[in-house]
């Protein structure tokens, strides 16, 4: 006699339960230059967003929750419930890796599966700073990106230094000399995060990430002057002079790390493009002018 179906039906439609609970998404600095901008397209996608940042600044249709890198009282929180995770390391840290791994491990344990980390093209993996997290974080989670953006085109037009010193004094100041850089809009990066994180296959690799030109210093100035009609030039420093300049903004070491990707620069380092935005997300990443024009004709800007 045939055995009865049913137990085995049972089971088929268990295992055809659809999923209620959407993955969760916590987005570390998520009041930051790429932060929020990830955190808004996640939400306006659809995807389930947990903002945290030290300051309680609500981020539209994210949950927010407080969390501080030198603080693991806040850490617990953060990761309750997420699967995944965008990484911004600690601003100004000269060694993230101290603070950061301790933290990666936990949320391995905690269940998130998938981390995108934010580093540089100028660090690669296993370099100083961010690199050691990111030689770290393939060993830590089965799914991960690590984004690699060139220099922000928003250096020039939100809160960075440049971007002051162009407002008070129409000058940037840098070490690069006649180097270029294929600066990269923070919205594109922000867009590459969110395939980072929310594509069924992760890239599980590093992505190099610039705009669509490279340009000096120079260059920029220039551009700067004919879409505001305000002149903006470059004076240009040496080494010397412009790590003592950061030392009054920043930690000693940090300040030397940031005059040597100045002189990286100068000697050509970031002096290419890649076509890894137009390949994640579909379409070009945007010029500098055009960015600046966009920003030069908004309300809060």
């Amino acid at each position: 006699m045939e055995p009865p179906r049913r137990p085995a039906a049972r089971r088929r439609l268990h295992r055809e339960q659809p999923t209620t609970t959407a993955p969760t998404t916590l987005v570390i600095g998520a009041t930051g230059t790429t932060g929020s901008r990830t955190a808004a397209q996640l939400t306006a996608g659809g995807h389930r967003v947990r903002a945290a940042s030290r300051r309680a600044t609500p981020v539209d249709g994210t949950e927010h929750v407080p969390f501080d890198w030198y603080d693991p009282a806040t850490h617990a929180a953060a990761l309750d419930g997420v699967d995944r995770v965008y990484l911004i390391p600690p601003v100004g840290d000269s060694d993230p890796a101290a603070t950061m791994l301790p933290f990666l491990r936990g949320a391995r344990a905690a269940g998130v599966r998938r981390a995108v980390l934010l580093s540089s093209s100028a660090i690669p993996e296993g370099g100083p700073a961010v690199g050691k997290v990111h030689q770290a974080l393939p060993g830590l989670f089965e799914q991960w990106a690590v984004l690699r953006p060139s220099w922000f085109m928003q250096n020039f037009t939100g809160t960075h230094a440049h971007a002051l010193s162009i407002r008070d004094e129409g000058v940037i100041r840098t070490a690069t000399g006649t180097g270029r850089v294929g600066f990269v809009d923070a919205e594109d990066i922000a867009a590459v995060a969110v395939r980072a994180l929310t594509d069924e296959q992760a890239p599980d690799t590093d992505l190099v990430l610039t705009g669509p030109e490279a340009l000096g210093h120079d260059d920029i100035a220039t551009i700067i002057t004919e879409v505001t009609g305000r002149r903006v030039v470059h004076h240009r420093l040496s080494y010397e002079e412009m790590r003592e300049r950061l030392t009054t903004q920043v930690p000693v070491e940090f300040a030397a790390m940031l005059a040597g990707m100045d002189r990286a620069i100068a000697e050509g380092a970031e002096d290419r493009v890649t076509g890894t935005v137009h390949r994640l997300t579909g379409r070009p990443p945007r010029t500098f002018r055009s960015l600046l024009e966009r920003e030069t004709r908004s309300p809060s800007s």
